[in-house]
């Protein structure tokens, strides 16, 4: 079994993590909607993954909905001490499996309960505000008033710490004026490399930065010069992403996601890589602007 503490620990809200994480979003069903295809499996994924040391799980109760945060807590309740959920509010699904804001205050109230029910505790570690944005990346805009909801709750106890995700530098600002932000979860990987600035800013304030879709999502990273590297390392072109990100920032937290014993076994395995000077400037091509190799 991989030991994932070759990849250090960082800060959390108030425990230290592993780096190499875990995310629930692929449990659920095609398209993040609906019951897993085979739940049993489902069941098996989590239970190693905690097992190979795994103590940071991200889900949130709009996957499926309400599917994988179910999962979590037949697989895994009561939780281990030490393990950290990361959830997130700010969407709900329609019956045709559309994403839709639900940014009012009573609705991030109850999607905060939703979360608190299906997980079975009395307190959520981590709530994540996601703005919706552009679905897949931020968009200006105020976050005062859903942040200062999910502030008003964690006075309540309900939430133990807060983050955001899908924001602008501008709207972590903002969030800090009005309670701590303890992580930061946006879309960034060997591709999309728009966060480069708000990467190192999170860094020297101290707060994680998440990146999702870390391979890709719904559109694997597909590049002949990683397949070289991978190959050149004996390793998976997902493997080398995964380690391409816990080299970029000791601030990075990962949390790649798959149904997969066969899969969370490989991604898992990149914290084993290591990556010299001239594999990294090899990588880093790979997301400039312009590259004709670049990924989709």
């Amino acid at each position: 079994m991989t030991d994932i503490t070759a990849a250090d620990v960082y800060r959390l809200g108030d425990r230290d993590v592993n780096r190499m994480g875990y995310g629930a979003m692929q449990l659920a069903g095609p398209g993040v909607f609906g019951p897993p295809k085979d739940r049993d499996a489902a069941l098996a994924v989590l239970r190693e993954a905690v097992a190979s040391g795994v103590d940071h799980i991200d889900t949130s109760d709009f996957y499926g909905p309400h599917v994988t945060n179910q999962l979590i807590r037949e697989a895994l309740h009561p939780y281990p001490d030490k393990l950290t959920i990361v959830t997130k509010v700010g969407a709900v699904r329609g019956e045709d499996a559309s994403w839709n804001p639900a940014m009012a205050p009573a609705e991030l109230t109850r999607a905060v309960h939703d979360n608190l029910r299906n997980l079975g505790v009395e307190a959520l570690d981590v709530v994540n505000l996601r703005v919706m944005g552009k679905i897949h990346g931020p968009s200006e805009g105020s976050i005062e008033e859903p942040f200062t909801v999910l502030a008003g709750l964690q006075e309540q106890g309900l939430i133990r710490h807060l983050g955001l995700s899908n924001v602008t530098s501008a709207q972590v600002t903002q969030a800090r004026g009005i309670a701590q932000v303890v992580c930061v979860q946006n879309l960034y990987n060997l591709a999309h490399r728009e966060d480069e600035a708000l990467v190192d800013e999170l860094a020297a304030m101290g707060v994680a930065y998440v990146p999702f879709f870390p391979l890709g999502g719904f559109t694997p990273l597909q590049s002949s010069t990683l397949s070289e590297v991978a190959a050149g390392l004996g390793a998976t072109p997902m493997q080398v992403a995964l380690a391409w990100l816990l080299h970029r920032a000791p601030n990075i937290l990962l949390i790649p996601g798959t149904s997969s014993l066969g899969h969370l076994r490989e991604n898992l395995g990149a914290v084993q890589l290591k990556l010299s000077g001239d594999v990294l400037a090899k990588l880093d091509g790979i997301g400039q602007s312009g590259a004709q190799d670049a990924p989709n």
